[in-house]
């Protein structure tokens, strides 16, 4: 697991500058407004009898990669903290948010390991970050950890490298392939080096699981208050290209109340 993990930090460091494009062009894109909207309709809906404003709201973003999201709930009043492992990634938020980086507070952490005290988030918002981490229950527990009663926390994730161990699926992955093609639009999954992370995805430990489920039963068994899943939220905050590039691989949300 250790090398997994290495590799992992290898892998995203080197990605950073590459995984900034996408960011960038997401904050110049329809994302920009399908993202915000749903996370603060989301956030405000949860703290709406408390009536709090959004500024003394404190967010966590974990896994913030580039910043996306980070940027773009600071941008709407919220205090937020950005954590990532990797120190490239965290360099290229910075440079992402630009003026707004002086309202967010970048740290480096380990998602599996926080050093934050008990309790010290209102919500708690990841995307894209459970499936790569080789500890996630463990990540569980401490994303428990340092909510707040009442706590909101809001997972963003798929099942991104199923393909690799699924005959249907990976039918299904080169028939959206075909798609992208026929359309003449990128495709997200070729790159330099993308084979690299195909081969630690074989090697972390919910590749294969059936998620959300999985997700939700280890939430469960940690007696939160609540757990709802919402399966193929992509259909509501992503860009056209990116419904045609992941149509086999919708995007889930999970809402963890504490």
């Amino acid at each position: 697991m250790k090398y997994i993990d290495t590799k992992n930090r290898e892998y995203w460091n080197w990605r950073a500058e590459g995984y900034s494009d996408v960011n960038k062009e997401e904050l110049e894109g329809i994302q920009r407004k399908t993202w915000p909207e749903l996370l603060d309709r989301e956030i405000m809906n949860h703290f709406s009898e408390k009536n709090l404003s959004r500024d003394h709201i404190k967010v966590l973003d974990i896994g913030t990669g580039p910043g996306f999201i980070a940027i773009v709930l600071a941008e709407i009043g919220y205090d937020v903290t950005a954590v990532d492992f990797s120190e490239a990634m965290l360099d290229e938020a910075r440079s992402n948010a630009k003026d707004l980086a002086k309202k967010i507070s970048f740290r480096t952490e380990n998602a599996m390991d926080l050093s934050f005290s008990d309790k010290s988030f209102d919500v708690i918002v990841t995307r894209n970050l459970t499936w790569n981490l080789p500890k996630p229950e463990k990540a569980y527990e401490e994303w428990i950890r340092v909510l707040k009663d009442d706590g909101f926390l809001m997972i963003f994730d798929a099942n991104w490298y199923d393909f690799l161990i699924d005959k249907d699926k990976k039918q299904a992955f080169e028939n959206d392939r075909e798609k992208v093609k026929e359309s003449g639009i990128e495709d997200f999954t070729i790159g330099e080096n993308f084979d690299v992370m195909d081969k630690i995805a074989l090697g972390l430990p919910l590749t294969g699981k059936k998620r959300p489920d999985w997700d939700k039963k280890v939430f469960l068994n940690m007696k939160v208050s609540g757990v709802e899943t919402t399966e193929n939220i992509g259909k509501i905050v992503y860009s056209e290209k990116e419904k045609v590039n992941y149509a086999s691989t919708p995007m889930f949300m999970i809402k963890v109340r504490k």
